[in-house]
């Protein structure tokens, strides 16, 4: 038994290294569910490396369908329409909505107040 802990230490050290974002902030947000009671190490390694690729892929087809590839950047304003055009990332619209300025939301305002004064 004392010989595969070596390797399995190995194995967390080399797991840990293929990962960007930290285990224990990823741990806190998994036990902020009331559903969980505990974590599995590899459950928790498995969600973190999941997020990592799916943030990625976010990216990249954000950089690829945006303007960042003029300039070499990633806005927020192509996130937003990522998810506002591409079906995969439609459930984030709501956390990426597309910014409006204010006088244009106060203009989409006053005209629906019109549209249901006319009812």
């Amino acid at each position: 038994m004392s010989q595969n802990n070596p390797d399995k230490d190995d194995q967390t050290s080399s797991n840990k290294k293929t990962i960007s974002l930290p285990l224990s902030r990823v741990r806190l947000i998994m036990k902020s569910s009331p559903d969980v009671s505990s974590i599995n190490q590899d459950a928790l390694f498995l969600t973190t490396k999941a997020t990592e690729l799916f943030v990625q892929h976010l990216a990249l087809s954000s950089f690829n369908n945006g303007s960042g590839k003029e300039t070499n950047s990633l806005s927020y304003s192509d996130l937003a329409n990522t998810a506002e055009e591409n079906e995969t990332f439609h459930f984030l619209t709501d956390i990426l909505p597309k910014k409006i300025l204010a006088r244009d939301y106060l203009k989409s305002l006053e005209q629906m107040q019109e549209e249901d004064a006319d009812f």
